[in-house]
């Protein structure tokens, strides 16, 4: 019974932070662009991305609390991930990858896109520019990154 537990804490974590992430890139962040212009929707999708930022990190610390218990749970050595299923060493380096670029993202890139917003668009340096660019893409490929952590996982619920 507590193995079905910790899988159904895990996956309801993992839902939240890739169908948030969907939610944002697909949803939020292009209404967001296609409503610039007008005043409040600067503030809506900084208030929603705070917001955001909560749930995710709270999912990430259940992720990696039951995470570990799962492994165990499973019978597979929990320090030795030389015998673990290739699918399960390859899902946790795709969530290190996930992981990293959420943090870039999150305590990095988005606190110096919110000055550089500030900024005119032609004051702005190259470097500027290009950390802009880098602060729409980065999103894009966390998901997609998201998105192998999901096939990866549906492939070790098979083995």
């Amino acid at each position: 019974m507590m193995p079905l537990v910790l899988v159904w804490i895990h996956l309801l974590a993992a839902v939240t932070w890739i169908g948030g992430s969907l939610f944002l890139s697909l949803v939020l962040a292009p209404s967001y662009r296609a409503m610039a212009a007008k005043p409040d929707a600067g503030a809506l999708f900084r208030t929603a991305a705070k917001r955001f930022r909560l749930v995710v990190w709270s999912g990430v610390a259940l992720l990696l609390l039951t995470g570990p218990m799962l492994v165990i749970a499973h019978g597979w050595p929990l320090f030795e991930p030389s015998r673990w299923p290739t699918v399960l060493a390859g899902k946790l380096t795709l969530v290190a990858l996930f992981l990293v670029l959420t943090a870039v993202h999150d305590l990095f890139l988005g606190p110096r896109v919110r000055t550089l917003l500030t900024v005119p668009p032609d004051r702005r340096s190259v470097s500027e520019q290009r950390l802009l660019a880098a602060a729409s893409w980065l999103p894009r490929v966390a998901l997609v990154i998201a998105l192998g952590v999901l096939f990866a996982a549906v492939t070790l619920a098979r083995l």
